[in-house]
């Protein structure tokens, strides 16, 4: 223990109370005391909180509360520093049973409500839609844990108790409303923080830089100056602390033998490890403890027998009882992690557990438009669990005396059941040994199932459904078309690869701004937050899986894309990783930067194998240094904590195969699918073109750009052109796109200061015929692309400094170079007086403003 969290040990002393708050897990039952303390206040018609104006599904659940919430934000932030009050932060998410609870019990409670409205700022938050808020604050409860030496772990509601500035100085999980042999409730809790800040501020503050300072340091880790060597031995000795924690009895990862009863959890990134390392490394103990868990799961009442699909996670060793929300995230993992189980086994149950994710996603989590939802709900009528169990008296009601006897007997309805709301279905036996003892064949029975099922599934469709949160999260829906897109290809199934596609449309066109950057979240129609890191390599992954499916170059255009966003708002260049949000996000009290998996895959190990992909389709160097910046700076961590760096260690593995350029699909037109160097010049406004002395490989496509101004305007507009030059017997391809599977010429801007390009406006194409291929649209010899440029007001004064983009793949009859750019550079000034500027380059704009174009 450092010598940060020995002097929080004797700060925190005095606020030990917090740690008697619930554990992840816990099944305790609320006693009449709890519902009697908890009457929710009168909902007057009309009465609503901040939260009303939100659009998440979680915080609009609490939008009638009496507690005076406020979202994360100004507003908030700046009342407690204006007040000097503490800020109690709540952070939950839609499908979380324990935030239901509290909501009902303590958040509804009047008198409590009174009592925080007066002494705190309440704060409430999505940590589905900011999960950097959720990821700090949960740190720093575990550093606060720690330190006051609670043997609890984190979980949701995360309840932080922090200073005016939003610094954490106590806090717990899930609290009851009133005080519980020798538990303290919130209301207790409430009383006594206010206490201490009105007696101890100083102390309390201090408390509150003391945990910040740990957190900071947790969460930002430098790069090493000397980083162990990448080897081969660092990924199997992941492979092997993965393996250590195996439960050789009930499967699973992650299993400790001194608590056996904790809640198991599927961890995908532990069984893609394994699989990685029984399919690359030889590894037969890998396989053979895959296989077993993903048996083990299968079989489990954590899976949803009846509409398919997978529960969050187990509250026994067994896999029987589930805490039973369903999340996307596990639905995309598990569908690709038993589609790979059924492509090296040939197992057909692990095809059949992979298409029931995918066929219970299209039927219930997808949106009209092609994104996926992002959860369903644990519980109805406050019951978890209650629309999935089935008493036997339901059962042969439903299904008549002799089918229910044999269902009963298939899925385990004749055992002692451990859960009090019902029976879990699931399979204590298999099949085979079932059909053995009935003496019937395997595929009868299974066939009769399938019809007592359907019968369920239909009654079970008529109960009370539970919440769905319809919010679609950018890098949940990039997992999710990549598990459509692989599985699509592995079972030849076209309507899922069609679903992936729907889904790739809809995020490229409703969850980027004007400059093409992501936003975090969609509801009806309106997409909000900024993207984190997770959104861009979460979706730069299933735009490649889509691609790899369908031969389409436009998936990789715009992966390419996206990536080069990632590394321009995302990397750092000091420590050479990538942080979690872009370099102009909010300042909170840290900007993160880890790659440790939990439940999803790290953001930057996903981000070093998309890289390694994109360097090896394209022969760019700099992506693959990225990777292996990004590799040197978690290196010291994977020896450290190798469980935890799983998906690290699958991109470890990647890296050390080489950087040698794999074959990609070309069944998709004329077209090979591979991303281009950028072509580098510079910009002038004085009708000077550069050269670039550098290339020695002959440029079939150059550029030149004119402005028609010789300085740019605050506040104003001007045109400009781009005159695009290609060789004779070679061709780029036109805008619109004609066929839609090829790259369309682009243009664009990237400019530091904010200048926009708008207007855009294409030459006409010339058609071409290709054997056996469609007409297709082009440029020939020339293609002028006229624009405007949009100038901030705010720029008078100052230099704007930009690069000119032109994306064009360049082809002949018979071959195509890999996709590529015509980027030009350049500075120009921003006069503080409309006077300073002179028109220039007349010949070329003369029509410009009657919207000619003059080629």
């Amino acid at each position: 223990m450092n010598t940060t969290t020995r002097k929080l040990i004797t700060c925190l002393c005095l606020l030990l109370f917090v740690h008697l708050s619930r554990t992840l897990g816990q099944r305790n039952e609320l006693t009449a005391d709890d519902v009697a303390s908890g009457v929710r206040a009168d909902r007057e018609a009309g009465r609503e909180n901040r939260l009303a104006r939100e659009s998440s599904p979680y915080l609009l659940l609490h939008a009638h509360n009496p507690v005076d919430w406020y979202g994360w934000g100004p507003e908030a932030l700046d009342k407690a520093r204006r007040e000097n009050k503490p800020i109690f932060l709540s952070i939950g998410y839609s499908s979380c049973y324990w935030c239901h609870v509290m909501e009902r019990l303590v958040f509804s409670n009047q008198k409590i409500a009174d009592y925080m409205n007066q002494h705190f700022v309440n704060i409430k938050v999505d940590r589905e839609e900011r999960p950097d808020i959720d990821d700090i604050y949960m740190t720093a409860l575990m550093v606060y844990l720690q330190a006051v030496g609670s043997p609890q772990g984190g979980g949701w509601p995360l309840s932080m108790f922090l200073t005016p500035e939003g610094k954490p100085f106590a806090g717990g999980t899930y609290f009851p409303p009133r005080d519980d042999g020798g538990r303290l409730g919130f209301g207790s809790i409430a009383r006594r923080v206010i206490e201490l800040w009105t007696e101890r501020e100083a102390q309390i503050r201090g408390n509150g830089d003391l945990i910040t300072s740990e957190v900071r340091r947790i969460m930002k880790p430098r790069a090493a100056e000397n980083p162990p060597e990448l080897t081969h031995e660092s990924v199997a000795r992941v492979v092997r602390a993965v393996h250590g924690s195996y439960d050789s009895t009930h499967g699973g990862f992650g299993f400790d033998p001194a608590s056996p009863d904790q809640p198991k959890f599927p961890v995908s990134t532990k069984l893609n490890l394994m699989s990685y390392a029984a399919s690359r490394m030889d590894d037969d103990v890998a396989g053979r403890a895959v296989l077993h868990t993903l048996d083990r799961i299968a079989a489990g009442g954590i899976r949803d027998h009846l509409a398919g699909g997978f529960h969050r996670y187990s509250t026994d060793r067994r896999w029987h009882v589930p805490h039973f929300e369903k999340m996307l995230y596990d639905q995309a993992q598990l569908a690709v992690v038993y589609a790979q189980a059924w492509k090296s086994s040939g197992k057909a149950e692990y095809r059949e557990a992979a298409e029931g994710v995918l066929d219970y996603v299209l039927a219930e989590l997808t949106d009209e438009q092609g994104g996926f939802y992002s959860a369903l709900d644990a519980e109805t009528d406050d019951i978890e669990g209650k629309y999935y169990v089935w008493s036997t008296g339901q059962v042969r009601q439903l299904l008549g005396e002799d089918d229910a006897k044999i269902f009963m007997q298939v899925y385990g309805m004749q055992e002692p059941n451990p859960f009090e709301h019902g029976y879990v279905l699931h399979l204590p036996r298999s099949l085979s040994e079932v059909a053995a003892e009935l003496k019937t064949d395997q595929a009868t029975l299974a066939s009769r199932l399938g019809r007592m099922r359907s019968d369920l599934l239909a009654a079970r469709s008529t109960r009370e459904t539970p919440l769905r949160d319809d919010k679609i999260l950018t890098s949940w829906n990039g997992l999710m078309l990549r598990a459509f897109a692989l599985c699509g290809s592995a079972f030849e199934r076209p309507d899922y690869t069609a679903a992936a596609e729907r889904a790739a449309d809809f995020l490229l066109a409703e969850l980027r701004d004007e400059h093409g950057r992501l936003y975090r979240t969609w509801r009806r129609g309106a997409a909000k937050i900024k993207g984190y890191l997770d959104d861009y390599a979460f979706l730069v992954e299933g735009l490649l899986a889509l691609h790899e499916t369908t031969g389409n170059a436009r998936w990789l255009s715009s992966a390419v894309g996206l990536s080069e966003l990632q590394i321009r708002y995302y990397r750092d260049p000091v420590g050479k990783a990538f942080f979690f949000t872009p370099s102009d996000h909010e300042q909170l009290i840290v900007r993160t930067r880890n790659a440790y998996d939990n439940v999803l895959p790290s953001g930057n190990s996903v981000s070093v194998r998309n890289l390694i992909r994109l360097s090896r389709l394209s022969g760019d160097d700099r992506y693959w240094n990225y990777a292996r910046e990004t590799l040197d700076v978690f290196a010291p961590a994977m020896q450290l904590s190798p469980e935890s760096m799983t998906n690290m260690a699958i991109a470890l593995a990647e890296y050390l195969e080489g950087p040698a350029v794999k074959s990609s699909r070309t069944d998709a037109g004329p077209v090979w699918h591979a991303v281009g160097r950028v072509r580098q010049a510079s910009a002038d406004t004085r009708q000077r073109r550069s050269s670039d002395t550098r290339k020695k490989k002959k440029q079939y496509v150059t550029g030149k750009a004119f402005l028609s101004v010789d300085k740019l305007p605050a506040g104003g507009r001007c045109h400009i052109v781009m005159i695009v030059d290609i060789a004779d017997g070679w061709h780029i391809y036109a805008n619109p796109a004609n066929p839609d599977n090829v790259i369309p010429t682009t243009f664009r801007i990237r400019s530091t200061y904010g200048t926009r390009l708008v207007d855009v406006r294409y030459p006409k194409s010339h058609k071409l015929k290709f054997e056996d291929f469609p007409e297709t649209a082009v440029y020939k010899k020339r293609a002028v692309i006229r624009g405007v440029l949009e100038v901030p007001p705010e720029l008078a004064g100052r230099t704007e400094s930009f690069e000119l983009i032109v994306d064009y793949q360049a082809c002949t009859h018979f071959r195509c170079l890999r996709p590529s750019q015509v980027v030009l550079r350049g500075k120009v000034a921003v006069p503080r007086r409309q006077d300073e500027i002179r028109m220039i380059n007349a010949n070329l704009f003369l029509d410009a403003d009657r919207g000619t174009s003059r080629n």
